[in-house]
């Protein structure tokens, strides 16, 4: 399980507002953008938001967040527009060494802790939307997907920050407004996929204590290896494999994982989607653990459940048909990753990758919600990002071409 929950008394990281550390890290930026494996940024749409900025309104950022190198790809955005931009970051990166807190802040991101209600962090992006210096950058699905062609859920409090911003400028004298423009950043592999894959796939059959079989279609090592990890976590919670197609027992398998935990601590609530579920279920375990107020076994045993969350949000990653019929080179690495993930915490660099930037049309923020059914703020923003990730398709090969 990777360290994304950190059991410590939250302090929250204010961004730091001058310039100075955004110029001297805009010089490592290419550094920084290799060690994600990215090794070209294409940006399209660039002059709406510079219309945006230019007009003096509140701006946010909405891109999809497919991958942990995301952030210093949009950052890069503000390179190309002369503006710095503020990032909302969770706080478990900045507990990630001495040196990533370092640089952090003074790269203009700040902390939001996920596990709860975070006021401090909620003012500091409301002041930076109101104060409009600099652009926000929010992530509005919360969490990295590792699927490039699909949206999780997106999280309500984008539009809470928004709309809040928004009464606060349309208060001022004069009035100002607020946008929203969504980003669309779809990746693009341009390596030799299979001597790409190949290793990573080897390492993962070793780890299962199978020989390397390089006579199957790399796609029918993939879907084995699937079928064995998803096995291996029916053993261990039910006892033996279950029956049934991969989707269904994803779906069984997570269920049998948040059901349990949702009756004995949400009062019996098993509404949202996955990601929201796991979140509630955070919210709820943690505070007597930040707290140091367990027994030992009982800390034991708190590190279990939300061991088990942290499952069931991984599962949540592996989207249904993903690969079926003649997958993109993009679909088979994001799969391998999410195996190299679950199995070792850790994903190899993959490179080379081209990162494309389609910058949405603004979308001005009105004050008060509209009652009932879907927030239309929150629609708008998925609408334009399914339709420009959907558009950028036509950059990708149309399939992998493997021996």
């Amino acid at each position: 399980m990777q360290a994304i929950v950190v059991a410590k008394p939250y302090k929250f990281v204010p961004p730091h507002r001058g310039t100075f550390w955004p110029a001297v890290l805009r010089l490592f930026r290419g550094r920084f953008l290799r060690s994600q494996g990215v090794t070209s940024v294409e940006f399209r749409g660039v002059e709406k938001l510079a219309a945006s900025v230019a007009a003096g309104h509140g701006v946010m950022l909405a891109p999809n967040h497919c991958r942990p190198g995301d952030p210093f790809v949009v950052g890069t955005l503000g390179y190309a527009m002369g503006r710095h931009v503020h990032i909302m970051a969770s706080w478990h990166l900045f507990m990630q060494g001495r040196v990533q807190r370092f640089l952090l802040p003074r790269a203009g991101v700040f902390s939001i802790y996920r596990e709860g209600l975070d006021r401090e962090a909620l003012k500091c992006a409301g002041q930076i939307l109101t104060e409009a210096r600099r652009p926000l950058v929010i992530f509005p699905e919360g969490v990295i997907s590792r699927h490039n062609d699909r949206l999780n859920s997106l999280m309500e409090g984008t539009a809470l920050i928004a709309r809040t911003a928004a009464r606060q400028r349309a208060a001022a004298t004069p009035p100002g407004r607020v946008v929203i423009h969504p980003v669309a950043i779809r990746y693009l592999f341009e390596g030799d996929l299979y001597a790409t894959i190949d290793p990573m796939l080897a390492d993962i059959e070793q780890r299962l204590s199978w020989r390397p079989d390089r006579s199957r279609p790399p796609v029918e090592r993939i879907a084995r290896i699937g079928a064995a990890l998803l096995a291996l976590k029916e053993i261990e919670y039910w006892g033996s494999p279950q029956a049934g197609g991969m989707a269904e027992r994803i779906r069984r398998l997570t269920d049998h994982l948040l059901y349990p935990l949702e009756d004995a601590w949400l009062k019996g609530r098993h509404d949202g989607d996955v990601v929201a579920r796991v979140k509630l279920l955070r919210t709820a375990l943690l505070p007597d653990l930040v707290a140091g107020q367990l027994t030992e076994t009982e800390n034991e045993q708190r590190w279990k459940l939300l061991a088990q969350l942290y499952l069931a949000q991984q599962l949540a990653c592996y989207p249904e048909h993903y690969l079926n019929a003649s997958p993109s080179p993009e679909r088979i690495l994001e799969t391998i990753e999410r195996f190299e993930e679950d199995v070792t915490d850790r994903v190899r660099q993959v490179v080379p990758l081209r990162a494309l930037l389609d910058i949405g049309d603004a979308i001005e923020v009105t004050p008060e919600r509209v009652r009932g059914g879907e927030d239309p703020l929150m629609k708008a923003i998925r609408t334009q990002l399914e339709s420009m990730l959907q558009a950028s398709l036509a950059e990708r090969r149309p399939g992998a071409i493997l021996p």
